[in-house]
């Protein structure tokens, strides 16, 4: 092993973790807009509160929490969450992750 590949396998293996970091983030925020989504169609049809908060549960990332709020048109449902990217594997900070959709309510004019 030459000198220079001794100093750069620790670079390319930091630069993999921040990459997979990134990732991990980038896809629990996805999964809260598409919760954020799925919650915001399913309170707009006129489902009740509950259900709607376990719909949205069910498509965000574990431990998120769910809010929703109707104003007499439309319902707005916000999701959000902590990811920690590697878990318990490494102690970094959380990074919060949102997801928030907007709904005209049906049956309204």
């Amino acid at each position: 092993m030459t000198a220079e590949t001794a100093v750069l396998l620790p670079v390319l293996l930091v630069v993999l973790a921040a990459a997979l970091a990134v990732l991990a983030c980038v896809a629990a925020q996805l999964r809260c807009v598409d919760a954020a989504r799925g919650a915001a169609r399913a309170a707009a049809r006129g489902d009740d509160a509950s259900s709607v908060r376990e719909i949205g549960q069910q498509l965000a990332p574990p431990g998120a929490r769910v809010v929703v709020s109707s104003s007499g048109e439309e319902v707005e449902v916000h999701v959000t969450a902590r990811v920690r990217p590697f878990g318990a594997f490494l102690r970094l900070p959380d990074v919060a992750v949102t997801g928030r959709a907007v709904a005209a309510v049906e049956g309204q004019p």
